[in-house]
């Protein structure tokens, strides 16, 4: 039986993003320009699943997604699905202790996990973060402070973290 996913997508203050949640969570936060492109890379990676648009279960938990997208220092109450890697868990959950208006750099938190030489598998780990701002990834630097990769692109990655320091 195929995985049922329901999306909606909204106008957040960050831009077009459209939030997607299984029967467990959210799994699937996506910043972009455009509906049709958010829903496409939502396809592309669930290929097998049953896409529904938003449904009144899904309300709270899309609600509770904008409102922490809106408030970088608000915390989001709705379980997140976290699936990947053993390590790549450990790096989504470390990111979510970065405080919002800081950062730390992908050697800091590769040597924080307690693996020193990870820092590209720190890199990767943030590249397939699902669940754009609520584990954030926009928080890693290169080790010169820097702006290095960010998936939504290095302008969003900028004003996310401007946006958290002056909140």
């Amino acid at each position: 039986m195929a995985q049922t996913i329901r999306y909606a997508t909204a106008m957040a203050e960050i831009g077009r993003v459209l939030v997607a949640a299984t029967d467990a969570g959210l799994c699937w936060i996506a910043l972009g320009e455009s509906d049709e492109a958010l829903l496409a890379a939502l396809c592309a990676h669930y290929p097998a699943a049953q896409l529904r648009s938003a449904d009144a279960e899904f309300a709270g938990w899309f609600a509770a997604a904008l409102a922490a997208l809106d408030q970088p220092h608000a915390a989001c109450d709705a379980p997140l699905v976290l699936a990947g890697s053993a390590f790549q868990e450990q790096v989504w959950r470390a990111l979510r202790d970065i405080p919002a208006g800081q950062t730390t750099s992908y050697s800091r938190l590769a040597a924080k996990l307690g693996k020193p030489q990870a820092t590209r598998a720190v890199a990767h780990a943030c590249a397939a973060n699902r669940l754009a701002v609520l584990v954030p990834c926009h928080r890693v630097v290169a080790a010169d402070g820097s702006l290095a990769g960010y998936r939504w692109g290095l302008q969003r990655k900028k004003a996310l973290l401007a946006r958290e320091r002056a909140a």
